[in-house]
């Protein structure tokens, strides 16, 4: 692919746009985010706050630590902790450099502020609003669609900015994805200038496999990583899946390290990256072996998720592990005939994982996800696969591909909303 090609920027584009830095679980961050821009938008310390939430945004929020809390949990913490702490053109790292005077803070304004959470029933499946008050002024900021995308500010009632007519593919906040398929990905992979990506990838391997060690390290959330590695012994294989399954350990707990995000996830990010890595420095390839592994592993991420959407019933883990095993096949020197039957082989093994929340849990279904990218990419070097007509696979990755996405996007709504309801108890 030429840089020329208006594909070629596209590509660029949409990693520069994915491939982001975060602090903690994307949902309690765009929480955060949202009341940190809305105190801002105030000019002062509200006295009160109502917070407006999609259900999709609570499930992801009510289960996992929000970092450089001191613990804290849930919407009303996350809120909190924006407001009397963030740094709100930070956006996604909005509590990143929170210290112990700013824990305090958020701590005292708990005490002290009316903090309300209210269902938001649009049908968009991320929604959120957080409208804070001090006396008879206010302000409200709106993120809609994914985490960082603010559609709607208003002051003492007076709209100051408002974008509504965009969402997570259609929108000209984020370059078109639905120009995403598997043969231009590995052309890209392939032909993309090692300096283009050099930075952009430098720091998801530094961040991701920083937290992954960490996660081994220490005492974090079901310690599914020492799990595996004390059952099944420290096989590279075990390792790739262990490491993942580390990362999102110690993140869903709150450990205060950032990631590097992919598809608004930050679990996401860790399981498309870190086997890669494992896998990479096991073979002893050369980082521009694998830099291009991690792009083909991203970015068939990115082309699962956007037929799915950013929230769903379907597990993203499941998108990340078949993009990990993609990567894999690219580092066993697979092109695209190769990484397309590992695509179908793992989507026709995982994707009935469901996503119940954001919380430690997650980190055994990444080592699940992961094993089937493995297997997916193993089967095929042993001569097996699965065909057109075996279940939802159809003939054709991008045939596959599409069916992943109306599973996630149309088939599981009504699963979606049976897990919300059991989730909060109704």
């Amino acid at each position: 692919m030429e840089r020329t090609d208006a594909r070629y920027r596209a590509y660029l584009n949409i990693l520069k746009e994915e491939l982001v830095p975060a602090m903690g679980c994307t949902e309690p961050i765009a929480v955060a985010y949202a009341a940190a821009r809305a105190a801002a938008v105030l000019g002062g310390l509200p006295d009160r706050v109502i917070i407006e939430a999609s259900d999709n945004i609570v499930k992801n929020v009510k289960s996992v630590v929000v970092p450089n809390t001191g613990g804290l949990r849930g919407v009303a913490a996350a809120a909190a902790a924006g407001i009397a702490a963030g740094d709100a053109d930070k956006m996604l790292e909005v509590i990143a450099n929170v210290d112990a005077a700013g824990q305090e803070r958020i701590r005292q304004f708990l005490g002290f502020c009316d903090i309300q959470v209210h269902p938001l029933a649009t049908g968009i499946l991320f929604d959120l609003k957080v409208t804070v008050f001090k006396g008879a002024a206010s302000a409200m900021v709106r993120i809609s669609h994914f985490h960082t995308n603010i559609v709607w500010i208003e002051k003492d009632g007076i709209i100051v900015y408002r974008n509504q007519d965009c969402d997570e593919v259609n929108t000209t906040a984020l370059t078109d994805r639905s120009l995403l398929n598997v043969k231009d990905i590995v052309d890209f992979a392939a032909s993309v200038p090692f300096p283009d990506v050099l930075d952009l990838l430098q720091k998801m391997v530094d961040f991701n496999m920083a937290i992954a060690e960490q996660g081994m390290a220490g005492h974090w959330g079901a310690n599914i990583g020492k799990v595996l590695l004390d059952v099944w012994g420290d096989d590279v294989k075990i390792r790739a899946k262990a490491l993942a399954a580390a990362g999102s350990d110690a993140r869903m707990s709150g450990c205060e390290l950032p990631v590097v995000i992919v598809s608004g996830s930050g679990n996401q990010g860790i399981t498309a990256s870190v086997p890669v890595v494992v896998y990479a420095r096991h073979l002893g390839v050369d980082n521009d072996t694998l830099f291009r592994a991690l792009l083909v592993s991203c970015l068939v991420t990115i082309h699962q998720k956007t037929g799915i959407g950013r929230l769903s019933a379907y597990c993203g883990a499941v998108s990340s592990g078949v993009g990990a095993g993609a990567g894999i096949t690219w580092l066993h020197g697979g092109r695209y005939r190769e990484i397309a039957h590992t695509i179908v082989n793992a989507l026709a093994t995982v994707s009935g994982i469901i996503c119940d929340g954001a919380k430690p849990s997650c980190a055994a279904k990444i080592a699940m996800s992961v094993e089937a990218g493995l297997l997916g990419f193993f089967m095929f070097r042993k001569g097996k696969q699965f065909y057109g007509g075996d279940g939802i696979v159809k003939k054709g990755v991008e045939n596959t591909i599409a069916n992943i996405g109306r599973l996630g996007r149309d088939g599981m709504r009504e699963t979606d909303k049976e897990i919300i309801r059991m989730m909060l108890g109704q």
